[in-house]
């Protein structure tokens, strides 16, 4: 059995993992707790880490199964794939969020014009802006170099 990622329609995350339980197929649809602000209160609103994601824990034969459920619009893909998510990596999030040390969270995707510092390899410690993402590479502006850098990408991002 794998972890899937399915996409929801926005806003349906929690809907569509209670009705997923009730079918009796394994979800998680890690939630974080916020303080929120309007004009005239404060609120604790509990809302999903990954906004229209919830993850399923079946085999690959019974994948179609999530489609009886109102609200799941389709498989998360990579590579032309369902992209299959690593135990490790559901038991990290799982971790984070049970540690009450990390107090705030941030979910975002590479893009055009961000900047990034390279962690490892020839240009460590370098900072970079990306110039380009594409399925398995990135096209790196080091400025500080003069240099732009074609990145192979080996794991997902």
């Amino acid at each position: 059995m794998n972890w899937y990622a399915l996409y929801t329609k926005p806003r349906w995350e929690k809907k569509v993992a209670k009705e997923l339980e009730e079918k009796g197929i394994d979800t998680y649809c890690p939630q974080i707790t916020e303080v929120r602000q309007w004009s005239d209160r404060k609120k604790k609103v509990t809302s999903p880490l990954f906004k229209s994601y919830v993850f399923v824990h079946l085999a690959e034969k019974d994948r179609a199964k999530v489609f009886d459920t109102p609200g799941v619009v389709q498989y998360l893909f990579w590579l032309g794939k369902p992209a299959i998510i690593r135990d490790e990596e559901i038991n990290t999030i799982k971790s984070w969020l049970e540690d009450g040390r990390v107090e705030e969270f941030e979910v975002s995707h590479l893009t055009p014009g961000d900047k990034l510092i390279i962690s490892n390899g020839s240009f460590k410690g370098k900072e970079a802006v990306i110039q380009k993402v594409g399925s398995k590479r990135l096209k790196l502006i080091l400025a500080g170099l003069g240099l732009v850098v074609n990145v192979r990408v080996s794991e997902v991002l």
